[in-house]
């Protein structure tokens, strides 16, 4: 089920070979610079006070006018028997608007998700405009009381993530990020210590599109187009059955916010920069 979310909180980069440029006598001498490549491991934050997983909300605010659209591909545990009578979890028109936008994105996808929607899954996960994250495998909260979720006990919380990296791994995800969106966007300090041997970036956000559950899909674009500043990064939904609008927001507000000015990128690209 999708959440409403609880805190009004890029482009996988081909890589060519390091190369160095030798000094010569007329020439003063260049430093080889490392580039991006795709066996180079994504950009993660340090783990913060007290060694806790680390926690990104949002990129440099100097660093240019990117943004970064991220999409929660949500489906819990026990809602495969709903999925069987015909409810949509999915939703390949918005996949399919941000490959037309040419818009990159980032899709934090649940376990329970890919193995429901193996081959979208894939797609998703081997196509360089998006990148795939962890949104747990189960969907159920890692905390008390968080809109009304089913809750995952503090021993099972990094066995959850794991979980959902292997359903990707099965679907034939390749390469799935080591980023982690808490379900509803719940935490505390017990859920980060948990996950810190799990070595991931909890990633939250700083603008919340309010499309789950939404049918007026204007709102919703006012919404995201007045929260977006430098280095946003939004929260939106992959989930026809419950954010029905989506599709719609996108076709909105991308080629507003490119007139804007604003670059999308994926959420790898704001903690990298």
């Amino acid at each position: 089920m999708i959440t409403l979310v609880r805190r009004v909180t890029a482009v996988c980069l081909l890589g060519t070979a390091l190369t160095a440029c030798a000094a010569t006598v007329h020439q003063a001498p260049r430093v080889a610079r490392p580039v991006p490549s795709a066996t180079t491991a994504p950009p993660t934050l340090a783990p913060g006070p007290g060694g806790l997983t680390p926690v990104f909300r949002n990129g440099s605010r100097a660093h240019g006018r990117t943004v970064a659209l991220t999409f929660d591909a949500d489906m819990t545990a026990d809602q495969g028997a709903r999925a069987a009578a015909g409810e949509h979890f999915d939703n390949p028109g918005l996949i399919s608007a941000l490959r037309a936008l040419k818009v990159p994105a980032t899709v934090f996808m649940t376990g329970r998700w890919a193995e429901e929607y193996p081959d979208q899954a894939r797609s998703i996960g081997r196509d360089p405009l998006f990148e795939v994250a962890n949104h747990s495998y189960s969907h159920y909260a890692f905390t008390d009381d968080c809109y009304g979720l089913p809750t995952v006990s503090a021993d099972r919380m990094r066995a959850d993530v794991e979980r959902a990296y292997a359903a990707f791994r099965k679907a034939g995800v390749p390469d799935a990020r080591p980023y982690f969106r808490f379900p509803g966007g719940c935490y505390d300090r017990r859920a980060l210590q948990e996950l810190t041997p799990a070595g991931v970036t909890a990633v939250q956000w700083d603008v919340v599109s309010g499309d789950a559950f939404a049918t007026d899909a204007e709102a919703v674009a006012r919404q995201v187009l007045e929260g977006v500043r430098p280095g946003s990064v939004v929260v939106m939904h992959c989930t026809r059955s419950a954010a029905p609008t989506t599709e719609r927001v996108v076709r909105e507000v991308v080629p507003r916010l490119r007139a804007r000015g604003f670059r999308f990128v994926k959420v790898s690209e704001l903690i990298g920069s």
